[in-house]
């Protein structure tokens, strides 16, 4: 099997921490309303500066869960670009997720600050 050298574009992208991507996709479906899953993956690797990518194989999984679990809705329409597409929506429990997100995020953060700052 080929080995695949990374490029300088990959060496500048970190990992999306585990644990992060719900928060990530509620939080673009909640700035933007309603995306697809490419505007979704592309509007995170925009906004982060081109330092996180969600990759196709992590997005989807994702999106489907968090239809089960009623974060978000989704209906089929069609691209800018002709393409049949699913776009998705965020719900009132989604919202309520989202704030849940975000809370722990930012105890998570906060003790891991706490922690590398120590002397």
């Amino acid at each position: 099997m080929p080995v695949r050298l990374k490029s300088e574009a990959d060496l500048n992208r970190d990992e999306i921490p585990p644990g992060t991507l719900y928060l990530l996709i509620l939080k673009t479906l909640a700035l933007q309303g309603e995306l697809h899953g490419y505007e979704i993956a592309n509007s995170i690797q925009r906004t982060s500066e081109d330092v996180l990518q969600v990759e196709e194989g992590s997005l989807y999984p994702a999106l489907q869960r968090m239809l089960i679990k009623g974060w978000v809705t989704a209906k089929w329409g069609t691209t800018a670009g002709n393409r049949r597409a699913r776009y998705y929506k965020l719900t009132a429990s989604g919202r309520k997720q989202l704030a849940l997100e975000i809370s722990q995020f930012q105890r998570v953060i906060g003790a891991i600050t706490r922690v590398i700052q120590t002397a």
